[in-house]
Parts: structure tokens; sequence; C-alpha cells
């Protein structure tokens, strides 16, 4: 049991510190970009109290935006305030799925830039059987993700197979294959089949509520059954790379993919198994995003969701259990930075720069190391092991 507990302190430990030092940088650049904090430049004294106050006022108007907010409890009971907390999970929740495409590309070897694509062609065939059919509700639901899941898929899996076939590499193609789903989404929604009757502007029609994934928190919260199966998809892909033989072999070609071909692995397939399993994945949270929180199709239905799952991804070390605590992190800045700029008037680019200071932090083990003097830091994982393909 300490053996355990020892390896996930020291798997948690980078991104533990990352976070910190991330909150401090902004927090120096929150208490400096404010022009009353510095009006106070002479005076060091108010200078320090009103910068730690800014800060402060900012951080926690971050916390209860995506947390717990006391105001809205008032009046309105205890659980009235884990509103925030709902809509953090909401957010978090196609993040989980997208930051897991990339997570298990990087276990395989393989860079999947192209969850936003995925992604996209996910969220088209859910919104297509969502307003298209009408079923009983469970089997609409079912059929509805089943086909955001299959369209994914397939398009995951061309990519698979031209790096397979032609070598292609997986950054570039999928690069490019964004490009073309995000241009096919601009298309369908001006077709007859996608354009809702009566508008102009790019919108599908509304799935019909048969198809709408489950509440589990009741009307006034947004909080869907989608986050319980984004935590299974999770558990699968654990379960998939630790206790199945495909598994192994996708272990085993993102370690060594020379040594997996001399030992009668098909690194072709596994490229393949797993481009087609990533695509599914993000494909999966297009579905969830459309059934469980915005009802219609958009251009805009995948806004960041697949470039932020590369960063989750690299947070969470690209491990399942990691993805999903760095989705959630990632879906309360989201939530919480719009109540911080409503609030206190810090603008919401702080929290870009508090992602991208992880994202450094985690890409840049020895500066973490030499800032908290850690002699033994963990660092090997599926994105920085020597065996890594990409």
């Amino acid at each position: 049991m300490k053996r355990i507990v020892d390896r996930i302190l020291g798997s948690a430990l980078l991104p533990a510190l990352s976070f910190i030092l991330a909150f401090i940088i902004s927090g120096f650049v929150i208490a400096f970009s404010d022009s009353k904090v510095l009006k106070l430049a002479s005076s060091p004294g108010k200078f320090i109290s009103t910068a730690l106050s800014t800060v402060g006022n900012a951080y926690l108007a971050l916390f209860q935006g995506s947390i717990y907010d006391p105001n809205l409890a008032h009046g309105h009971g205890f659980l009235q305030g884990l509103y925030p907390l709902s809509e953090t999970i909401v957010t978090a929740t196609p993040l989980i799925l997208t930051g897991l495409a990339v997570a298990l590309a990087f276990q395989s070897g393989l860079f999947n830039i192209g969850a936003q694509g995925q992604f996209i062609f996910g969220a088209i065939a859910a919104s297509y059987v969502g307003f298209h059919f009408a079923y009983t509700p469970v089997l609409h639901v079912l059929l509805a993700l089943l086909a955001g899941v299959v369209s994914a898929a397939l398009w995951g899996g061309v990519v698979g197979l031209l790096k397979a076939k032609t070598g292609a590499h997986e950054v570039i193609v999928t690069i490019m294959m964004n490009y073309i789903a995000g241009f096919f989404i601009l298309w369908i929604l001006k077709t007859t089949t996608f354009l809702r009757h009566g508008r102009i502007d790019p919108i599908a029609p509304e799935v019909v509520p048969s198809s709408h994934l489950p509440h589990l928190a009741g009307a006034n919260f947004r909080l869907h059954a989608g986050i319980l199966i984004a935590l299974a998809a999770a558990y699968f892909v654990w379960w998939l790379l630790n206790r199945t033989t495909i598994g192994f072999q996708f272990r085993a070609v993102g370690a060594n993919a020379s040594a997996a071909k001399t030992a009668g692995i098909s690194v072709g397939y596994v490229t393949v198994a797993t481009m087609a399993l990533c695509g599914a994945l993000a494909g999966l949270g297009g579905a969830v995003h459309v059934l469980g929180s915005e009802y219609a199709l958009t251009a805009d239905i995948a806004g960041n969701f697949g470039f932020d799952a590369i960063t989750v991804a690299l947070l969470g070390r690209a491990k399942p259990l990691g993805t999903v605590f760095a989705a959630l992190l990632f879906g309360a800045l989201r939530t919480g930075g719009r109540t911080m700029q409503a609030n206190t008037t810090t603008p919401l680019d702080i929290v870009l720069v508090i992602q991208a200071l992880i994202v450094l932090f985690i890409a840049a083990p020895t500066l973490v190391r030499f800032i908290f003097r850690i002699k033994n830091l963990k660092t090997q994982d599926a994105m920085t092991s020597k065996g890594w393909n990409g």
C-alpha cells in the first residue's frame, strides 16, 4: 500500500508544483497589471497590502465562480451554493473525454492533435440523430452517442491508416484534418438538412428531448449524466492499458516501436487501432456536449476543447486519473474566470496565462526541481520516454 501511495504522490508532485508556481506568477501579473496597485508604488507598505488584496480578491472570485458561492447559498440553501461546482463539472466533461483521446495516443507513442476535428464529427453525428429521429428516451440517447463515437472513430482511423500505410506523420495529418472538419461543419450547417427552419445563421435544429442526457441534480442545475460517461471512459482506458493484451501492445509500441515489431507486434495495427479509439473518445466528447448541455449544433460547437485537451493530457501525465483531475482543474479555471472578470475586473485572459504557465512548468521539470530544491522528481512517463517515436 505504501508503495502505491508513494507512486501516486510521485506522479502528482510535478503537476502540483507546476500548479502552485503558475498561480504565484499569475498573482504577480494580476497585481502589476492593476492601475490602483501601480499608483501606490511610492509607498511600499500600501503597495504590498493593496497588491495582496487585489490578488486575493481575484482568486476568491475564481473560487466562488468555480467551486462554491456563499452568495448563491444565502436564502436558497447550501446546495444552491454548489451551482458553480456543477458548472465546472459540465465544462470539464467533454474535456475529460478529449483529454483521454490525446492521452491514449501518448501511451502508444503518437501525438493526436486531431481531437478538435474528431470532436466536431462526433457532435455532427449525434446532432443529426438527435433531431432527425424520434425514439424512446434511452434508445435515442444510446443511438445518438453511438453515432458520434462511430463517425469520429472512422475519422480518427483515417489518420492511423495513413501513418501505417504511407508513413505520413500523424501531427501533420491531424492538423490538416482539423481544418477539414472546421470547414466541413461550416458547410454542412448551410445545407437544408442541418440548417434550422426559418434561420439564416449556421445553427442546426435542437435535438429532441428524448435524446437529452438526463440531469443529475434537478432542473436548476445543468449537471448531466455525461460526467458518468466520462468517468466510465476514463476507467475503460485504464483497464484497456493495464489489463488487456491490446493495451500491453499499445504501451509496448509507445515505449519502443522497433523492439515491439521485433517481438511480433503489428505496429501498423496498433497505430490504426489507437487513432480509431482516440477518435471514438473525442467523438463521444462531442456527442455528450451536444446532448448534455448545448442541444443544438453550431459552427463553434467545439470551442477550444480539442486543443485544450492537449494541455489536459500533458498536465495529467497521459494517465486516465490524472487526465480527469486536469480536466476538472481546467473546467474550474474556465467557469471561475468569468466570475473573476465580472467581480474584480481582472481580465479573463489571466486564465490563459495560468494554463500556459502550468504547461511550461510541466514541460520543464528541471526548472521546477531547481526552484523547489528537489533532488528526485519523477519525470518519466508516456510523453517523455526515450522510446517515444513521435
